[in-house]
């Protein structure tokens, strides 16, 4: 069997980043990772790949995700947060106030609700993706679920670099995704 080739070209597909062709245009077909991935096109893949548990993902494409998927998140709870009112209650005697959610921040859990949702499965996904690129089983992304030290080992699997190995989670004839 020989190696995975990127189609219409006679590059075959990359062992490591500094393998990558470069030239216009020359990101790589979504059945391969790509390393070195702008901002625009790393987030862009894992919406076009929102299911794809087979092939790899490079760390470009791994972290500028989490760093999207951060950001939201921060900006959903701000808006949350913000969104509190305050209410007076007394009780016995003694007057305080509590945070109550108001109009604003009701509409900030919902949009919590509706990202976690939307974006849960391609999250999982790229995750599967980016552990098969450093040659580890997609059912590593189990340990996760394992109080305290799952996520710190899924975090170091994540920040590891690609292994050559890893290539055997390739499938170059999948689908070209409209490539």
């Amino acid at each position: 069997m020989s190696a995975p080739q990127y189609p219409n070209s006679n590059y075959p597909a990359p062992e490591y980043p500094s393998q990558t062709p470069r030239g216009f245009n020359s990101a790589p077909p979504l059945w391969a990772p790509y390393y070195g991935a702008p901002f625009k096109d790393a987030v862009q893949r894992v919406f076009k790949k929102y299911a794809t548990f087979s092939g790899r993902a490079s760390r470009a494409e791994y972290w500028w995700w989490a760093l999207v998927s951060g950001v939201v998140g921060i900006v959903l709870n701000i808006i949350t947060s913000v969104g509190m009112v305050s209410s007076r209650s007394s009780y016995g005697g003694y007057s305080y106030s509590t945070p109550t959610p108001g109009p604003i921040s009701i509409i900030g859990y919902i949009l919590l609700v509706v990202w976690g949702v939307a974006v849960i499965v391609p999250s999982l996904a790229l995750t599967v993706r980016r552990l098969h690129d450093v040659n580890m089983s997609g059912w590593m992304i189990l340990l996760g679920l394992i109080p305290f030290v799952g996520g710190i080992v899924l975090l170091v699997f994540t920040l590891l670099g690609p292994k050559p190995e890893g290539r055997r989670f390739d499938s170059p004839t999948a689908p070209a995704y409209g490539a």
